[in-house]
């Protein structure tokens, strides 16, 4: 009779297993380094977006103001010009610009008559006046806002109690 070496035959199932559980180990780890070098590429893909969006956000807007400038230039190249006729182009400009202002979505602020608010107007002086307190009474400098958001407050005259 032979006897089975069962020690033996326990171990080599012993080895078969942990050389299982090591190369488990080592594909896991393998996955997760891989998964921390993807994670860190997109990290830094999207930094190098964020820096073009924020570089050249302008990029638009900066286009159509050279139509504005190359209005102002062409009417300083005009030799023989009248006064009439400067005062034609600087309206067509401003017509250009308002457009350019319309298409981005800037608005005036509209101060006049209106009562004072600090998150849209300046108050630059304040006046005795007829008019109930914190009125405003004259706009000195136009304020606008982008999509919302104050760009220039309104420089404005606030009427007081006599």
């Amino acid at each position: 009779m032979v006897k089975k070496n069962t020690k033996t035959t326990s171990k080599s199932k012993d080895d078969v297993k942990s050389n299982l559980q090591t190369e488990k180990i080592a594909e896991l780890e393998a996955a997760i380094l891989y998964g921390k070098a993807e994670a860190e590429n997109a990290r830094k893909r999207s930094l190098e977006e964020i820096d073009k969006t924020r570089k050249y956000a302008i990029e638009k807007i900066c286009s159509e103001m050279l139509l504005v400038k190359d209005s102002l230039d062409a009417a300083i190249t005009v030799e023989t010009a009248t006064v009439e006729s400067y005062k034609d182009g600087v309206e067509l400009t401003l017509k250009q610009l308002i457009s350019i202002f319309d298409k981005f979505n800037i608005k005036k602020i509209d101060a006049q008559n209106q009562e004072f608010d600090p998150n849209f107007h300046q108050a630059m002086t304040m006046v005795e006046s007829e008019k109930k307190p914190n009125q405003v009474l004259s706009v000195i400098q136009e304020g606008y806002k982008l999509n919302d958001r104050v760009l220039r407050p309104a420089l404005v005259t606030v009427s007081k109690k006599k």
